[in-house]
């Protein structure tokens, strides 16, 4: 039951808006379908079984029962109530609906410059060149595999299928990969598309089709050659996937394809499909007069647009790619840019029972993310979580080893594909301390409560970290040893100055700036371009030299400058790349900083400190990470003093943030 309080009108009321903008696209598409011609059902070629109508759901017009009516109220008032659960920020609205708000005088996204899987993306200011061309009316697609489906029960089967319905009224269709393991049978993978096709059926109108002859491979070469993507699979016969997208269906493919040399239809790697369709909606797939294998390496691209490929989703029984501590279920987002090969390092090394699933979803998910614009992003979850259930026995997702189809309970907790949808962001937040998770875990549902088994992975960014962490992290120089200065060359002060200028929307005071942090910077963290950043220092309390502070240990790690660009500001993550960036490597055994009371970003420094003081007799709220600091009586004085004293540098002379 929602109860509408008192400080929940602004968020009923955007989440009304976006659910009002799905009503008024479904009428629209609605429309589109009941007039659209006999091309929705267009013949399918089939090189193995001829001439084939693709697979529908749809059935001879007749006015609805009243248990069908019943039923309709209640998905959609499920669905209303999955909008509402999302709670999007006025921010989040508006970014959803400039995308999804289907109006046809809204620019189509634009893509980046075309790179190579094996190139790590640049990051450079000012807007990329259009590497292809949209035509006409061009829609959001997610392109999603789901993985070992005959394992699955028919409530998270049918789960998994409303989510996706919902998505398409949200203005995101799906094309759906199967991946019903390389030894299934073409039966298993026959009967596996018909039980999907028929559970997104029993779900609205216009419902699913099946995609079975569109693909083809070639054995032994690269059909798209080494300059786009590695896979000898491509899309064959592209109306049998663009005709019914226009149409508002959604399109089901198994993972097969045929040999343009044997004419057979064989299974292929689900990864290669997925890799196929997204270089062929992006229009980046060769032209198709040159043969298999002899591509030469000025060949011009096939350069229309299809589709817009704002999402990759992973539905697989072992869920997103899992955290460090055992029982700290999956981790909940992924800089690609950053953490790719940490995390791949992490998966063979690691005690996982199956690491090669959790590997190939992540270079599943890197390598499409580097054919798409730095928008789009990719969500890995388990199938109890794409359907919003959840195990009654969850003891072994936890752990990472057991598989999710079987036993369910009911809908508890937000689906995090609706919310990645509608917010562009995890259900909670990746600079979150893990046992806030688990708090909110355990007082959702004590009965049924585990943690979160979905990953949001995105390119991401570099982080660039002076002095370098890579091998331990930061310590108090010796007095009078050398130490990094803002001024140094790999430092690009005008952009950083920039950077907080734009943050906290206030001139610095520079030169006051350099000099008060010439004998205590600590470091600097850089999150891509100058986009996102921290400045940290070490603080000694008044009163004791630094000789004194080094010596008895007092030097106080401080977060004197976090700054991300307004542009950058709740989307994207920055803020808590960064923050991770200084809680992890910078500096685990603890830091804090200050912030006005008033500062309304205080509730997001609140959820990922340790602890939090009211300053008596100051306008500054006091935060710190280390868990153990309020059992330390000195440490925590030298926290208070330092907060107390540091001297702001801001040019208009008022008092800092």
């Amino acid at each position: 039951m929602f109860v509408r309080g008192p400080g929940s009108s602004g968020v009923w009321k955007k989440a009304t808006e976006v659910a009002h903008a799905s009503i008024r696209r479904e009428q629209r598409q609605s429309a589109a379908t009941s007039n659209s011609s006999v091309a929705s059902h267009r013949r399918c070629l089939s090189s193995e079984n001829g001439a084939r109508t693709p697979k529908t759901n749809g059935a001879p017009a007749r006015n609805p029962s009243a248990a069908e009516t019943k039923q309709k109220r209640e998905l959609d008032k499920a669905f209303l109530i999955s909008v509402l659960e999302s709670s999007p920020t006025r921010r989040d609205a508006k970014a959803y609906l400039q995308t999804y708000g289907g109006s046809s005088k809204q620019p189509a996204a634009k893509h980046d410059r075309i790179i190579a899987v094996s190139d790590s993306p640049r990051f450079i200011q000012g807007p990329a060149k259009q590497a292809v061309e949209d035509v006409g009316e061009t829609p959001h697609i997610a392109l999603v595999t789901l993985r070992d489906t005959q394992s699955w029960d028919d409530n998270l089967v049918d789960g998994v299928a409303k989510t996706l319905t919902q998505l398409r009224d949200l203005g995101l269709l799906s094309v759906i990969v199967l991946d019903c393991g390389s030894s299934a049978s073409k039966e298993v993978t026959t009967q596996q598309t018909d039980r999907v096709i028929r559970a997104i059926g029993q779900h609205g109108s216009p419902g699913a089709q099946f995609a079975d002859s569109g693909m083809l491979s070639a054995e032994g070469t690269s059909r798209n050659g080494p300059s786009v993507t590695p896979t000898n699979v491509c899309v064959g016969f592209e109306e049998v996937f663009t005709t019914p997208l226009r149409n508002g269906y959604l399109v089901v493919v198994p993972a097969r394809a045929c040999s343009e040399t044997t004419l057979k239809n064989a299974p292929v790697d689900t990864n290669e499909v997925i890799l196929a369709l997204a270089t062929f909606f992006s229009g980046l797939q060769f032209s198709d007069k040159y043969a298999p294998g002899e591509i030469p390496s000025d060949a011009p691209l096939d350069t229309v647009r299809r589709a817009l490929v704002d999402r990759i989703i992973v539905i697989d029984p072992h869920g997103g790619i899992p955290a460090s501590g055992q029982g700290d279920g999956a981790r909940v987002f992924v800089n690609l840019e950053e953490e790719f090969g940490r995390l791949q390092d992490g998966l063979s090394s690691g005690p996982l029972t199956d690491p090669t699933s959790h590997s190939k979803n992540l270079e599943l998910v890197k390598s499409a993310l580097a054919l798409l614009p730095s928008t789009a992003s990719a969500v890995i979850t388990s199938p109890a979580e794409a359907a919003n259930l959840r195990l009654e026995r969850d003891h072994d997702v936890a752990s990472g080893t057991g598989r999710v189809a079987g036993q369910v309970g009911t809908r508890r907790w937000q689906n995090p594909l609706i919310h990645n949808l509608l917010t562009d962001r995890p259900i909670y937040s990746s600079s979150l301390p893990i046992g806030r998770i688990k708090s909110a875990a355990h007082r959702a549902e004590p009965a049924i409560s585990r943690m979160p088994t979905t990953t949001l992975a995105k390119k991401g960014l570099p982080v660039t970290i002076f002095p370098n962490t890579r091998d331990a992290p930061w310590s108090p120089p010796k007095p009078g040893a050398r130490r990094l200065r803002l001024t140094d060359t790999c430092i690009d002060l005008p952009r950083l100055v920039h950077l907080i200028n734009d943050s906290f929307s206030r001139k610095l005071d520079v030169e006051h700036y350099l000099r008060r942090v010439e004998d205590s910077l600590a470091g600097i963290i850089i999150a891509g371009e100058y986009e996102g950043g921290a400045i940290l220092t070490w603080e000694r309390p008044h009163g004791l030299s630094e000789e004194e502070a080094y010596t008895q240990g007092r030097l106080i790690p401080y977060l004197d400058k976090f700054a991300v660009l307004k542009k950058s500001q709740g989307a994207g993550g920055v803020a808590d790349i960064v923050f991770n960036a200084m809680v992890r490597d910078c500096f685990p055994g603890g830091v804090c900083w200050r912030s006005r009371k008033n500062n309304p970003v205080n509730k997001w420094y609140f959820e990922r400190s340790a602890g939090a003081w009211k300053l008596s007799e100051s306008t500054w709220s006091m935060f710190w990470t280390d868990p153990d600091a309020l059992g330390n009586e000195r440490l925590m004085g030298d926290y208070e003093d330092v907060c107390r004293n540091v001297v702001p540098s801001w040019a208009d002379g008022k008092q800092a943030d």
